[in-house]
């Protein structure tokens, strides 16, 4: 009998790699251009695995329309970019664990709400686009993170069950998502505290990608 495939699903911004303070810059200096002051702390508590049309709502408090969507959400990200672009690399063990992945036969996929051009910037820029059977996005998800939707649509996309794929995260909100996906999470310490990630549901938390737990080690590689 063939044996039924697993699957990583990574998160991109913070858990593959070590952005979100830039993420976090670029909001906040759209925000103050806005007339809107805002503590980084609860920016990222309260955003994190959104998209960028929902926190807009969510900063302005109102409905807004695709025109002021696009421009207000075009201008943040390519500030990001132009902050981040400098800057980016792996999270330490990252690509070694991707190609212990690959070797294994499990199946890979990227589901992050980042725009087009920011995924290009990190999967391109790090000649990683081809290593991910699916990429998908925020365009393939009527809602963002906690909701489980573009959880879901990555399983889809990878053929495998929900329950058969671990979903890599950094926020409380992507755990969430996992977890309402019906997939197991672990998550990495860049952004948010191991306390709130174990309350969101994460069975293993990680500082990175360098050493994994044995039992994490065995979800992955052992029936």
């Amino acid at each position: 009998m063939k044996r039924e495939a697993k699957a990583a699903v990574f998160d991109m911004d913070g858990t593959i790699v070590d952005n979100m303070r830039y993420h976090t810059r670029a909001w906040l200096e759209l925000a103050a251009s806005l007339g809107e002051e805002l503590a980084p702390e609860v920016f990222d508590r309260d955003t994190a695995g959104r998209k960028t049309d929902e926190i807009l709502r969510w900063l302005l408090g109102r409905e807004l329309s695709r025109e002021e969507l696009d421009r207000l959400g075009g201008s943040k990200e390519a500030r990001y970019r132009e902050l981040y672009a400098p800057h980016l690399a792996p999270l330490p063990g990252f690509l070694e664990l991707l190609t212990r992945l690959e070797r294994a036969g499990v199946k890979r996929a990227i589901a992050s709400a980042a725009p087009r051009e920011n995924r290009a910037l990190v999967l391109s820029g790090l000649e990683l686009a081809s290593r991910f059977e699916a990429v998908v996005g925020a365009e393939d998800a009527p809602r963002g993170k906690p909701a489980p939707d573009i959880y879901l649509a990555a399983a889809q996309r990878l053929g495998v069950a929900p329950a058969r794929c671990l979903a890599f995260e950094d926020a409380a909100n992507g755990v969430l998502a996992a977890r309402a996906a019906g997939m197991e999470a672990a998550a990495v310490l860049t952004t948010t505290t191991e306390e709130a990630l174990r309350a969101a549901g994460a069975r293993w938390v990680l500082s990175d990608f360098t050493r994994l737990p044995a039992d994490l080690e065995a979800w992955l590689f052992t029936e």
